[in-house]
C-alpha cells in the first residue's frame, strides 16, 4: 500500500511540475554558436564557424552587443569573431546577444 500511495505521489509531483513551467519555455533554452561574422548588414548577421557551417542569425530589438570594447550591432564588422546566444526554437534565428571575443588562431597557419 505504501508503495502505491509513493507512486502517486510522484506521478502527481511529476505532473504539477509541468503544469508550473509554461509549454515551450523549457524547449526554448538558449544556444550559444561561435565564429567569424562573414556578412553584416543592419538587419542578419552570417557566422562561420570555419568548420563548414555559416548560419543566418536575425536582429532583434534588443539585442545586445558586448566585448572587445564594441556595445552595438553598428559596430560589428567583417572578420569579427563572436559568440553569439540564440533559441533553437526561433526560425529564423535571431541574435539575441552577440558577445565579440578574440580571434581564434588559423589552424593552418600552425602546421
Amino acid at each position: 500500500m505504501r508503495k502505491v500511495a509513493t507512486a502517486i505521489f510522484l506521478m502527481l509531483f511529476v505532473v504539477s511540475a509541468g503544469v508550473l513551467v509554461a509549454p515551450g519555455e523549457a524547449a526554448a533554452q538558449f544556444r550559444q554558436f561561435k565564429g567569424r561574422v562573414d556578412k553584416i548588414n543592419d538587419k542578419q548577421v552570417i557566422v562561420d564557424n570555419r568548420k563548414g557551417d555559416k548560419v543566418k542569425f536575425n536582429k532583434v530589438d534588443d539585442t545586445a552587443v558586448e566585448g572587445e570594447g564594441k556595445t552595438a550591432w553598428g559596430e560589428l564588422k567583417k572578420g569579427d569573431w563572436v559568440m553569439v546566444d540564440w533559441k533553437f526554437i526561433d526560425k529564423p534565428r535571431k541574435a539575441y546577444k552577440v558577445q565579440v571575443i578574440p580571434p581564434e588562431p588559423d589552424k593552418a597557419e600552425d602546421m
